[in-house]
C-alpha cells in the first residue's frame, strides 16, 4: 500500500491528496502533526531530513517535496497533470510555482512565528500571512488573465497550477483574507471544488486523523 505522511491543513499534502485522487491511486495518511513537533522526531526525520510534509512511500521509494511528488506520480501513473506542448507545460509550471515558490514558503508557519517573534508581537500572524498571500495571489489573479485560461487554470483539465490555487485559497479564508475580488480564481475553483475526487481531498476528511 502506497503510504502519504502528512499533515491535515499542510498546502502541499493537500496538493499530493488532490493530485493521487485525480490518478485514482489508493493510498493510506498517515498524519504528522506540525503543531505537536512530530515532524522533528528521529522517525520523520528518517523519511525526511527537512522534517516537512509530505512524504510518500511509494513503489520502494520515499519521495519528498509536493511538486516533485506530483510530477513524478503524472509521469509513471499516466496522468495529464501538465499539457503535453512545450508553452503549456511551461505556463503550468509558472503558475504552480508562483504558489508553491513565491507564496507559500514566505508563509510557512515556521516563518510566520519567526517574524512574530522577533518583532516582539508587533507583526502578528494574521497581519504577515494578508501581506504576502494577499499581494501574491493577487498576482496569480492576473496570471489568468491569459487566452490559455479555461475552466481550470489552463485550459478545461486539472493541472499541476489548479492543485496549487485550491490549497492557496483554503489558507487565505483560514486567515481570514477577503478573496471576493479574485473573481477568475474564484471560478476556478468553483470547478475543481464540483470534481468528487478533489473534494474527498479537503483538509476537512483528513483532521479527525491528526487527533
Amino acid at each position: 500500500m502506497t503510504v502519504l505522511y502528512d499533515y491535515w491543513r499542510s498546502s502541499a499534502s493537500y496538493r499530493v491528496r488532490i493530485g493521487m485522487n485525480l490518478l485514482g491511486l489508493p493510498f493510506r495518511p498517515v498524519p504528522v502533526d506540525l503543531v505537536q513537533g512530530d515532524n522533528r522526531a528521529p522517525e520523520h526525520l528518517a523519511r525526511n531530513p527537512q522534517g516537512l510534509v509530505p512524504a510518500l512511500e511509494i513503489d520502494g521509494q520515499m519521495l519528498t517535496q509536493s511538486l516533485a511528488i506530483l510530477e513524478y506520480l503524472n509521469e509513471t501513473r499516466g496522468g495529464s497533470l501538465l499539457p503535453a506542448d512545450p508553452l503549456g507545460r511551461a505556463r503550468v509550471r509558472a503558475l504552480a510555482y508562483a504558489i508553491a515558490m513565491d507564496i507559500h514558503p514566505v508563509c510557512n508557519s515556521s516563518v510566520a512565528r519567526f517574524a512574530v517573534s522577533e518583532s516582539k508581537g508587533a507583526i502578528t500572524t494574521e497581519a504577515w500571512m494578508a501581506q504576502f498571500i494577499t499581494r501574491g495571489m493577487e498576482a496569480f489573479e492576473a496570471l489568468l488573465d491569459h487566452p490559455d485560461t479555461g475552466r481550470f487554470c489552463h485550459g478545461d483539465s486539472a493541472s499541476l497550477a489548479d492543485l496549487c490555487l485550491l490549497p492557496q485559497m483554503y489558507n487565505a479564508r483560514r486567515w481570514g483574507i477577503d478573496v471576493t475580488s479574485w473573481r477568475r480564481c474564484l471560478a476556478v475553483e468553483a470547478n475543481l471544488a464540483a470534481i468528487p475526487a478533489i473534494a474527498a481531498a479537503h483538509p476537512d476528511h483528513f483532521k479527525a486523523e491528526a487527533k
